[in-house]
């Protein structure tokens, strides 16, 4: 037997790239075969498309929509804002990933109270609402570098998502309640890559902050493979750092260009932006240790019981993906006339 064989699973914020990435890899069985998977979010239209996607029908019948309730996907309008509809969806699940969220640095930065009730408000209702169910084995809270040593509103929203789920352990003691943190998921949406794209099909300019911007990169499926670790193997408290490798945006850019003729325009940093993230802090590097292939950041309500894995904090200041690397790396995003 498997980890998610017969289990329940709810994904808040379901309809995302990375919530339909992972809805598509529990389906598929690789972990075992669930008895239910839930998709809870707030967009009745992405839904619809997941649902027809899944039966592989071309459109909605009654007997699509209606029958829904006897498959294997399960879907469930409700926001991560309001208790009532999380206190539902949590009361019929066994294992939850969080995914629900306000993740684009600009409209964070902009409403600032609105990325607050959905990251924060979201995280405490989801703790509320597993506390008080008490059937819920693991929940699994998917963060942001961003969220590590925050100085824009996503980073800061999604700091206090993650203690306030570390925090919740401490009351129920049934369930473990972890994270993941990772950095820029290639090509999901409103990532740098679409855009990039968009405007290399144009012809260009290409529009990139400033040149030593670099960011930490992975692909969806290695960011389903951290989630899913963490659900198997995260201690009640800790959170899982994937160890990834980053680039130079421009960089990024240029091997998206090609050899078409389009040019590249610095416009500078946007409201909340980082030059390089961080994926474990200075402070963190006492209780982060190297288990199962990932780095581990222990509670921070605990003590650290094993040598620290890093000396300095992880950082993507100093990029390992350049040239035919990234070209690699970069390759399905690629046009088939572009070159290096």
């Amino acid at each position: 037997m498997t980890f998610l064989d017969g289990k329940r699973v709810l994904v808040t914020g379901g309809t995302g790239s990375l919530g339909q990435a992972l809805v598509r890899r529990i389906l598929s069985g690789e972990e075992g075969q669930p008895s239910r998977v839930t998709v809870l979010s707030r967009d009745e239209a992405k839904q619809h498309e997941m649902r027809l996607a899944y039966a592989q029908q071309p459109q909605a019948t009654d007997d699509i929509i209606y029958a829904a309730a006897r498959d294997a996907l399960a879907f469930h309008v409700g926001d991560v804002r309001d208790y009532d509809a999380l206190r539902w969806a949590v009361a019929e699940a066994d294992v939850i990933v969080h995914a629900a969220a306000l993740k684009q640095v600009p409209t964070c930065e902009y409403f600032p109270e609105e990325a607050f009730r959905t990251n924060t408000g979201g995280a405490a209702n989801l703790a509320r609402a597993v506390r008080e169910a008490g059937n819920v084995e693991v929940v699994v809270g998917v963060s942001t570098d961003k969220a590590c040593k925050p100085v824009n509103v996503i980073g800061m929203t999604k700091a206090l998502s993650e203690r306030i789920l570390v925090e919740a352990n401490r009351h129920v003691p049934n369930t473990r309640l972890v994270c993941v943190r990772y950095g820029n998921v290639l090509a999901s949406r409103g990532s740098i890559i679409p855009l990039f794209q968009e405007q290399a099909a144009r012809g260009g300019p290409l529009t990139v902050t400033v040149p030593e911007m670099t960011r930490f990169l992975l692909s969806l499926d290695d960011a389903v493979s951290v989630v899913f670790a963490a659900m198997k193997h995260a201690a009640a408290g800790e959170i899982i750092v994937p160890k990834l490798e980053s680039a130079r945006i421009v960089d990024v850019a240029e091997t998206i260009i090609g050899d078409r003729p389009a040019a590249i325009e610095y416009t500078g940093i946007r409201p909340g932006e980082k030059v390089h993230e961080v994926l474990v802090s200075e402070e963190e590097l006492p209780r982060t240790v190297e288990r199962n292939g990932f780095f581990t950041i222990g509670s921070v309500l605990e003590y650290a019981q094993e040598a620290p894995a890093l000396r300095e904090e992880y950082s993507s200041r100093n990029p390992t993906l350049e040239g035919e690397r990234l070209r690699a790396v970069l390759a399905p995003f690629l046009s088939s006339g572009g070159g290096p």
